[in-house]
C-alpha cells in the first residue's frame, strides 16, 4: 500500500513537472514567434523605408532632365499619378525576367498636394538581346482615372489592362496628344529605354504598407481617401510636387 502511495505521489510529481516543461516550452516558443514577427515587421519596414527614399532620388533624376520636363510638362501638371520603381533588374541574355519594388503615389483631389506612397511590385517576363544583367530607373506617369483605378488592385498587366505608351525623350514629342492610361520612362546609365515593361505585372505590396503605416491600409485607402500618415515620405511628397510645377503643400 506503501509503496502504491508512494508510485502515486512520485507519478502526479512528474505529470506536474511535465505540465510545467511544457507551459515553459509554449510560453518560450510564443515569445521565439513574436521576437521573429516583429524582426520581420521591421525588416519590412526598413525595405519600404529605402525604397520611399530611393524613390525621391528617382524624382530628383527626372526633374534635373530639362529636356524630359520641357517635354512632358502638360503631361507632369496634370498627372493622376506616379509609378515610382527606383530600380528595374532584368535577367540574363536572351531570355530574362525583369522586376522591381517600388511607390505609387495619386495626386490629392480634395487637400490638394499629393497622397501618401502605397508600394507595390513591377515584374514580368522580357524577350530580346539581354546582355547581362541591367538595372533601370523607371518612372510611369498615370495620365487618367481609369489608369490609376484599375492600379488599386493587383494583378493590372501593362499594355493589356492598361494602355501605356513608351515616352521617347527628343525636342518636340511633348506636343504628340498622347491618350494612353500610362506613359512610361526608363533610364539606365543615362540613357532612356534601359528596360521594356510592356506585359509586366503590377502587384500591390499590402505586407509593406501595413509595416510602413501601421495599420492595413489597402491602396484605396492611401490613394482614394488619403488615409495613412508617416512623415519619413514628406521629401518624397515635395520631390513629386516640385517635378510636378505645384506648391509644397
Amino acid at each position: 500500500m506503501q509503496k502504491l502511495k508512494r508510485s502515486s505521489l512520485i507519478s502526479s510529481s512528474i505529470d506536474r513537472s511535465s505540465r510545467r516543461y511544457t507551459v515553459l516550452v509554449l510560453v518560450v516558443l510564443a515569445i521565439s514567434l513574436g521576437v521573429v514577427g516583429s524582426v520581420d515587421a521591421q525588416s519590412k519596414e526598413q525595405k519600404a523605408r529605402q525604397t520611399v527614399e530611393r524613390s525621391k532620388l528617382t524624382i530628383e533624376t527626372f526633374q534635373s532632365d530639362a529636356t524630359f520636363t520641357r517635354n512632358y510638362d502638360g503631361y507632369l501638371k496634370t498627372a493622376k499619378g506616379f509609378l515610382i520603381i527606383p530600380q528595374m533588374v532584368k535577367g540574363a541574355f536572351i531570355f530574362g525576367g525583369s522586376g522591381g519594388s517600388g511607390v505609387l503615389v495619386a495626386r490629392n483631389e480634395v487637400a490638394g498636394g499629393w497622397t501618401q506612397p502605397a508600394f507595390y511590385t513591377l515584374g514580368g517576363v522580357s524577350f530580346g538581346l539581354q546582355a547581362g544583367g541591367q538595372a533601370s530607373e523607371t518612372l510611369i506617369i498615370v495620365t487618367n482615372e481609369r489608369g490609376l483605378n484599375r492600379l488599386l488592385n493587383s494583378g493590372a498587366k501593362l499594355g493589356a489592362d492598361l494602355s501605356m505608351a513608351v515616352g521617347p525623350i527628343g525636342e518636340g514629342v511633348g506636343t504628340a496628344n498622347i491618350t494612353a492610361d500610362l506613359i512610361v520612362f526608363t533610364r539606365n546609365k543615362g540613357l532612356y529605354g534601359g528596360v521594356s515593361v510592356e506585359g509586366s505585372v503590377v502587384d500591390v505590396r499590402q505586407s509593406w504598407n501595413r509595416a510602413y503605416f501601421g495599420e492595413g491600409l489597402s491602396p484605396s485607402d492611401i490613394l482614394i481617401h488619403g488615409k495613412g500618415e508617416n512623415p519619413h515620405s514628406d521629401p518624397l511628397l515635395e520631390a513629386v510636387a516640385k517635378l510636378t510645377g505645384a506648391e509644397t503643400e
